[in-house]
């Protein structure tokens, strides 16, 4: 009996080992570094650049933030930047309008080595001290998708491998300046996903494989 018990606490350790070593390396491959602050993301059409200025009424801009660096586990909610509404004199009766725009997101998975594209555009719109009525559809180019990745599904380099990066929503409403838990300020939501690499469905099968060759060597008759 107490042989029996030794044996099953040696699988046990076998068992703890394989599932240490696969643990860690689903752990590795899980973590996304990416960033949206690569050459192209920005407002184009004759702007090319990170800021838009309103075309009629009062002055004002929308800024974009890029998100610098981020590392993030898998799947995840992620920010891919920030547009900053501001009209610094804007008042709930006088305000200011934007003509129609084009806005390019490049998203950099600096951990796949990948870039891809989202495609945004407004028809423009009025904006006040307490309203907004300007919204950015968004779609992938060059097909009208709201994900890059996996592999080069809609890469512009690069491959994403397993890696997925998803917009929440289709569209982004741009709040005005006053409204928002930090005033004027509108986050890009989207989210990031993934699967093992096949690397890591390997080491599971061998793990399990070898533990059963061990279990079969030490617990078969003799």
């Amino acid at each position: 009996m107490k042989m029996k018990i030794k044996r099953c606490i040696q699988a046990a350790g076998m068992v703890g080992a394989v599932v240490f070593m696969t643990a860690a390396s689903v752990d590795a491959a899980s973590i996304i570094n990416y960033t949206t602050n690569a050459a192209g993301t920005e407002f184009v059409g004759g702007v090319n650049s990170l800021t838009l200025n309103s075309s009629a009424g009062l002055a004002a801009t929308l800024t974009f933030a890029p998100n610098t660096t981020s590392g993030t586990g898998i799947p995840s909610n992620i920010n891919l930047g920030i547009f900053k509404l501001v009209c610094m004199t804007c008042t709930t009766n006088q305000g200011t309008t934007f003509s129609a725009f084009t806005f390019d997101l490049i998203v950099d998975d600096t951990t796949d080595g990948a870039t891809g594209e989202f495609v945004g555009t407004s028809t423009g719109g009025t904006v006040s001290d307490n309203s907004s009525t300007l919204q950015i559809a968004w779609a992938t180019s060059p097909v009208n998708s709201l994900q890059l990745g996996p592999g080069t599904s809609n890469s512009l380099s690069g491959n994403f491998g397993a890696t997925e990066f998803n917009l929440i929503a289709g569209s982004t409403l741009i709040v005005a300046p006053n409204s928002g838990s930090t005033e004027g300020d509108t986050t890009v939501q989207g989210q990031v996903s993934g699967v093992p690499e096949p690397a890591t469905f390997a080491l599971i099968g061998a793990g399990l494989l070898g533990l059963g060759f061990w279990r079969y060597g030490r617990f078969s008759p003799r």
